[in-house]
Parts: structure tokens; sequence; C-alpha cells
């Protein structure tokens, strides 16, 4: 297990974070190590906090198929420490244990079992993004088919800060 690369910001100890810290207690329970290593730098948390709180709170995305973003994002980035701390959310959101357990094991998206109409399709955009960036038009119509502009663009807003969430977070060894 390595040490995270970057110091932890031990909350209430800088005054000047005070604001940001009593927005991320209020929207999150608690400043986690993530947003711990955050507070280094008080511009990038209040954005990263501003952007990820639109996503998982102000989209109109259903809560169980964000939840699938990330936990495949998770998966794919090798990014346990985000996978696990989303497994809550993902079951207070109806996933069943099982497909949890199977997104944690990594499948290719036709093996898993228990997945809800359309969800084949946006972990077929979210593997796309995640491992190729470019998203074929093979993958992108039957998106096209199912959801208007908007949720469009929150699937894919979901998937690029999910891979931003979990390379930020093995990057500095956030959580290992």
């Amino acid at each position: 297990m390595n040490a995270c690369r970057v110091g932890l910001v031990t909350p209430g100890t800088r005054p000047e974070l005070g604001q940001v810290e009593a927005r991320i207690s209020a929207v999150r329970g608690r400043i986690s190590p993530l947003y711990q290593v955050l507070l280094n730098s008080p511009a990038v948390v209040d954005g990263w906090e501003a952007m990820l709180t639109a996503i998982r709170r102000n989209t109109g995305l259903p809560p169980r198929l964000r939840e699938l973003i990330i936990l495949r994002v998770a998966t794919l980035n090798n990014a346990p420490y985000e996978f696990e701390a989303h497994v809550p959310h993902a079951l207070a959101a109806g996933m069943p244990q099982a497909l949890v357990e199977a997104l944690r094991s990594g499948p290719a998206v036709p093996e898993l079992q228990g997945l809800e109409p359309g969800e084949a399709e946006v972990l077929a955009l979210t593997d796309a993004m995640t491992r190729d960036i470019e998203v074929p038009d093979a993958v992108f119509a039957p998106l096209r088919e199912r959801y208007d502009d908007t949720q469009l663009v929150e699937l894919a807003a979901t998937v690029g800060a999910y891979n931003m969430v979990s390379r930020f977070l093995v990057a500095l060894r956030i959580g290992h």
C-alpha cells in the first residue's frame, strides 16, 4: 500500500479555507481524503466541488444510471477508492448487490446480468470514452435514439467527470 503523494489538509487548520470546507461538509457530510488533498489548491477545490455537485445532484439522470457510470469508470481505471465510495450510493439507488459485484470484477458489458433497458448502451459509451476517448457512431447511435440532447450531455459529462476523479485519485494515490 503506497501513501498519498501529497499532504492532506486537516479541516479547520487553515482559516482561509473555512467557507469552502463548510460548503463541502454541507453537501458531502464530511471532508473525505480526496477533498483534504484538493484543499491544497483553493481554486481547484472550489471548481471541483461546483462541477461534481452539479454532476451528482443537479442533473436529470436517474441516480442508478449515474452510479452505474461511476462504478464502471472506477473499475476501468483501477480506482478502488472511488468504487468503494460509490457502492452505498449505487445500492441506495436500487442497484442490486449482484450487479455491483459484477461491475467490481469488470466483465465485458454483454456478460453483465441485471442491467435495465438502456444501461448496456450507457456502459458502452462509458467504456468507449474511458478506454479510447473516441466514441464510434455505432456506440452513439443507440443512445441518440433513447436520450435527448440534455441527457446526452449529462451522460458524457458524468463519464468525463468521473474519469477525472478516478485518474486524480490514482495519480496521487489517494485512498491506497
